[in-house]
């Protein structure tokens, strides 16, 4: 595979907290590449990294070799990320199209070009296999899964190369869940490098390709998830055991 994203040796800390302690850690197109680990582990720190909402004290960002300073989200997405959190940051009083063009929307002369948007919603969200009952109901009135591919299908506006998602399955049940995991996977079919920040070892295991380890701002190890236990990574991320069987520890 071709890593999209290096970082090497990166490290961030807030004060006297060290939030990340150089990391090393490739991120690949093609790929879901789920980072797991505890309460404080780094896991967030380390999408803020990506999309530019954090800038690293040491270490360097690379992307296809070549070092680049992600100083804000929208340095980020001119670099090719876009990152989802968990504060989708959507309108509820807007419809579809308009949460998904808001700031971008396209224009006929002095009048915006509600037709050409409509369109390019609904490709997107075919493309996307995304089910929602119309692009012009109000976001207020969708699933908590809805809402969600709602808010990373405006990120996909501009092709990223990298998209981040940050525990995209918080709060969800069963079914809108699943919902988003299908979504991850059409994600990677696409050609995208997809980062799973997530909290849940069910849902890594269900769409990640490889999973990376945090514990207390270190990288603690990376395991292919065809190969690896939930015991193994259970292990892992509390330090109760080292990584073995399919993982590499850092």
């Amino acid at each position: 595979m071709t890593a999209a994203i290096t970082l090497d040796g990166v490290s961030k800390s807030f004060g006297a907290a060290q939030a990340l302690v150089d990391v090393d850690l490739e991120i690949n197109t093609h790929e879901v590449l789920a980072v797991v680990g505890d309460n404080g582990a780094g896991k967030s720190t380390l999408a803020g990294l990506l999309s530019g909402v954090h800038t690293p004290d040491r270490g360097q960002v690379r992307i296809d070799g070549e070092p680049v300073h992600l100083t804000s989200p929208a340095a980020a997405r001119r670099e090719g990320i876009a990152a989802v959190f968990q504060e989708l940051a959507l309108c509820d009083n807007l419809d579809v199209v308009e949460n998904l063009f808001l700031g971008h929307e396209a224009a006929a002369g002095i009048f915006l070009d509600e037709v050409s948007m409509e369109r390019q919603a609904w490709e997107l969200l075919d493309q996307l296999a995304a089910r929602v009952p119309s692009v012009r109901v109000p976001v207020a009135a969708l699933s908590g899964g809805q809402r969600r591919t709602i808010a990373i299908a405006r990120a996909l506006l501009g092709d990223p190369r990298v998209i981040v998602l940050d525990e995209p399955t918080t709060a969800l049940g069963i079914r809108q869940t699943a919902q988003v995991l299908t979504l991850v996977e059409r994600l990677r079919e696409r050609g995208h490098a997809v980062v799973l920040i997530s909290h849940s070892i069910t849902d890594v295991q269900a769409v990640a390709d490889r999973i990376a380890v945090l514990r207390l701002g270190h990288l603690i190890g990376e395991f292919d998830a065809e190969t690896t236990t939930t015991e193994d990574l259970l292990g892992a991320i509390t330090g109760a055991v080292a990584p073995r069987a399919g993982g590499r520890a850092s």
